[in-house]
């Protein structure tokens, strides 16, 4: 009875980190990416139909494949992401009167974001045959 309850609860995550992806590729402030690969997440542990779905999407699909296989995050979506936090904090931390914990607590969290982002890496590595048997 808990894991149908843990995997309903996963499929209706899933499905509603769709939804949101969806209307991220219509408004340009809403990211896609991040909430499918959240969808793919909950779907491979509660629909493996809809993973694979996910997985062969022709146009998230190899993005998805790429992140769940090695964590990789292209170049350009670490670039847009990265202009696009600093655009998002920039006008309410320089124009905009608040605490001072507060503005701290927001570039500590930018920087960590950022930091995580960039860490990543930017492609899928070429396995050779010699890297394979070591």
């Amino acid at each position: 009875m808990r894991k149908t309850v843990v995997r309903t609860l996963y499929l209706i995550s899933g499905m509603f980190c769709v939804v949101l992806g969806a209307i991220g590729v219509i408004l340009p402030l809403l990211p896609t990416t991040p909430f499918l690969l959240v969808a793919a997440f909950c779907f491979s542990r509660s629909s493996e139909r809809l993973h694979q779905a996910l997985l062969h999407n022709r146009y998230f699909g190899k993005i998805i494949q790429d992140w769940e296989r090695e964590g990789v995050i292209p170049f350009k979506a670490k670039l847009l992401s990265t202009i696009m936090m600093l655009l998002m904090v920039s006008y309410p931390l320089l124009y905009k009167s608040f605490h001072l914990g507060l503005k701290l607590l927001v570039v500590a969290t930018i920087i960590f974001a950022m930091v995580y982002v960039w860490s990543r890496p930017s492609q899928v590595t070429l396995k050779t045959p010699e890297s394979s048997r070591s």
